[in-house]
């Protein structure tokens, strides 16, 4: 993905994670006893049976309209980076994304801060952004608060469960506080941790 434009005036980027906010893992026996929960995709998809992401089923399609209805440029920021389109996209009912491409591993990244940080500030180019990802820590917040000149929301989903209501109150709550004309600097965490 090349570097947006900046406009004051365009929607923030919604930078989306896949393992952890849309698909679950990691959750305990006591937390789902039967297993998580299996669903089955927004319409149907034919893939290749080699190609079938044992994965997918985790993933809630009723997902996609919700992320489709924020006033976002939805972006995937995830390590399944094309194949988020091939398999993510069509589940949820979504078109295909734009999708980070992820810079080399740099040795004299920052110590404590995310490796997607970086390069997601770089990319938003000072435009406001949410980024919904499980890793997100206060070192992140921190980071982009002093290095971000636009708006930010690092939200941080629970692994355990993924994308809840809880999240996207967050998401909507925080688009809520912004002046669609003049989106301002710094970041907020929505009060969730």
């Amino acid at each position: 993905m090349t570097n947006p434009s900046f406009s004051s005036a365009a929607p923030p980027l919604l930078f989306l994670d896949v393992d952890g906010p849309l698909i679950p893992f990691g959750g305990t026996r006591e937390q789902y006893p039967d297993g998580y929960p299996m669903y089955r995709p927004a319409r149907r998809l034919r893939f290749p049976e080699s190609e079938a992401n044992p994965l997918l089923p985790r993933i809630d399609p009723a997902l996609g309209p919700r992320l489709a209805a924020l006033p976002c440029e939805l972006v995937w920021a995830t390590t399944w980076m094309d194949e988020a389109n091939e398999c993510v996209a069509p589940w949820l009912g979504l078109p295909a994304l734009p999708v980070v491409n992820w810079p080399e591993p740099d040795p004299d990244d920052l110590l404590g801060v995310h490796w997607k940080t970086r390069p997601l500030v770089i990319l938003a180019a000072g435009r406001a952004f949410v980024w919904l990802d499980d890793e997100v820590t206060d070192a992140d917040r921190r980071w982009v608060a002093e290095h971000h000149p636009g708006r930010a929301l690092l939200h941080r989903v629970d692994p355990h469960h993924g994308l809840r209501d809880a999240d996207f109150a967050a998401v909507e709550e925080w688009l809520q506080t912004q002046d669609v004309g003049t989106w301002g600097g710094g970041t907020w965490d929505g009060g969730r941790r």
